[in-house]
């Protein structure tokens, strides 16, 4: 499992005192204000501080420590910034997008193998596991009727297969 996570993007400035625009890709602003520090690196070895967050549209207005001017921002704009999971509580029964990617889904009943989640996509109402096998891919939606059991210490997805998941006739 990897340590340090992707929790945004610095995609530009705000205003002339250092403030930054981060896209966020964490679950919001709550989550991203657990952190006192973040990392320039995914291996967590160039920390900074984080001084203050807050919510702008669908993105987070953030000051970091040592950036104190548009000129310091604008030397960031484009950078990825980590948290250590360590730093951040997830809400019971959440995963991180990161420990599902490479996870097995199987039957919950048979066991049968359908493939490997190579991504996690939101398009309104729920996640949905992009599912590879065979160079076939299948979209499986992350809902309770569906997933019945998700282990990321041993890599297994479990689902109810529902009729039609898999574009059978």
């Amino acid at each position: 499992m990897k340590q340090y996570l992707e929790v945004g993007k610095i995609n530009n400035t705000h205003g002339i005192k250092g403030e930054m625009k981060l896209q966020l890709w964490c679950d919001g602003i709550e989550y991203l204000r657990q952190f006192n520090v973040l990392y320039y690196d995914a291996e967590g070895k160039k920390p900074v501080k984080l001084l203050s967050v807050r919510p702008q549209k669908d993105i987070a207005i953030i000051k970091l420590e040592g950036v104190n001017s548009i000129d310091d921002a604008e030397k960031l704009k484009g950078c990825l910034l980590y948290g250590n999971r360590d730093d951040a509580k997830l809400e019971d029964g959440a995963n991180y997008i990161a420990d599902l990617i490479g996870c097995y889904v199987v039957d919950i009943d048979t066991e049968e193998e359908y493939g490997r989640v190579t991504d996690v996509v939101n398009y309104g109402s729920c996640d949905i596991y992009d599912v590879e096998c065979g160079g076939k891919h299948f979209l499986i939606p992350a809902i309770e009727d569906v997933v019945k059991e998700i282990n990321t210490e041993y890599q297994v997805i479990k689902i109810k297969k529902m009729k039609g998941l898999f574009n059978e006739d």
